[in-house]
């Protein structure tokens, strides 16, 4: 209560409204089990990752859902810069457009995770901390809706809508892209659009680059230790990408920012490998994994193809 007492005055918000809000809210020990780090190491596998999202599922949906708002995408792709493509392969991966928006009360996902995060994780205060962040800007945002806290339901994590944005994420980036005069991730595709467009521009998505390029490697003078050493982070230039034993061919020869060797585990085999530009690492943003990011781009590619491909 004290805590919801300091969001008020903070905020400027309704005292009882918060209290009643956070008074309602109710622990939820699946969210914290789910949080808890993982009993033995896990070993990253790409294959078995890319085989979860890049399924017959998703690319059906995804060619549906890009049929039916290809206006839309248009005119998203003009005003941020962002493909098509991209868009429909995080709405794919997040929530199979809208089929899989999270069952879980966000007030109560966002309350247990602030006030009871597992201690057992490495990160136990900085991640608390942040959930009471989200705390605040979801009540914030609910109030400004005029909207009940309680009703919503989203993620583990308190992800809300179409996109699964947290309410930090809804309170910088969401747009009402359809002009209705208000934003709803949860039943307006244009508004999830024009969101998912404007979260990318602000993370400076460089647009008409690519996001990864193909490479190999030429044994004789690879230095892969200093290659992964910045890990996804863009740091090298083509020329000295390449001196470090990393093979690029065609456009990516004529590519004029940072790149990064970008590693996929794939279990007991041997990793598959690409280089990734700063819109790669834009996608990262979203989610901090490049096995995300590679499953974004992947499904987009394959949902683009059916559209080509189309039969009127």
């Amino acid at each position: 209560m004290a805590f919801a007492d300091d969001i008020a005055a903070r905020r400027g918000l309704d005292p009882a409204w918060v209290r009643g809000a956070i008074g309602q809210a109710r622990m939820l020990p699946t969210v914290v089990r789910l949080m808890q780090p993982a009993a033995k190491p896990f070993v990253k596998n790409w294959r078995i990752y890319r085989g979860r999202f890049i399924d017959p599922i998703r690319i059906d949906a995804g060619t549906k859902f890009w049929r039916l708002h290809q206006s839309t995408l248009d005119q998203a792709e003009k005003e941020y810069g962002v493909p098509a493509e991209i868009i429909v392969g995080i709405v794919g991966v997040e929530s199979i457009y809208g089929r899989d928006t999270g069952s879980f009360r966000v007030m109560d996902a966002l309350t247990t995770l602030a006030f009871d995060f597992p201690t057992s994780h490495p990160r136990a205060q900085e991640r608390s901390a942040f959930f009471k962040s989200e705390v605040e800007q979801f009540l914030t945002l609910q109030s400004r809706r005029g909207a009940d806290p309680l009703a919503p339901r989203g993620s583990y994590a308190g992800a809300m809508g179409m996109p699964q944005f947290m309410p930090s994420s809804w309170a910088k980036y969401a747009v009402d892209f359809d002009g209705d005069g208000m934003i709803d991730l949860w039943a307006s595709p244009a508004d999830v659009i024009g969101s998912v467009a404007n979260y990318f521009k602000a993370f400076n998505w460089q647009t008409g680059m690519p996001a990864i390029y193909p490479v190999s490697f030429d044994r004789s003078r690879l230095d892969m230790d200093t290659l992964m050493a910045p890990d996804i982070l863009p740091t090298f230039s083509v020329a000295s990408f390449t001196a470090k034993g990393a093979v690029l061919t065609g456009e990516a020869l004529e590519h004029r920012g940072p790149l990064a060797l970008i590693e996929l585990l794939n279990g007991p085999d041997a990793p598959s490998y690409v280089a990734g530009t700063e819109n790669f690492y834009a996608i990262t943003r979203y989610n901090w994994s490049s096995y995300y990011a590679m499953a974004v781009i992947e499904l987009g590619r394959e949902v683009a193809a059916r559209m080509k491909n189309r039969v009127p």
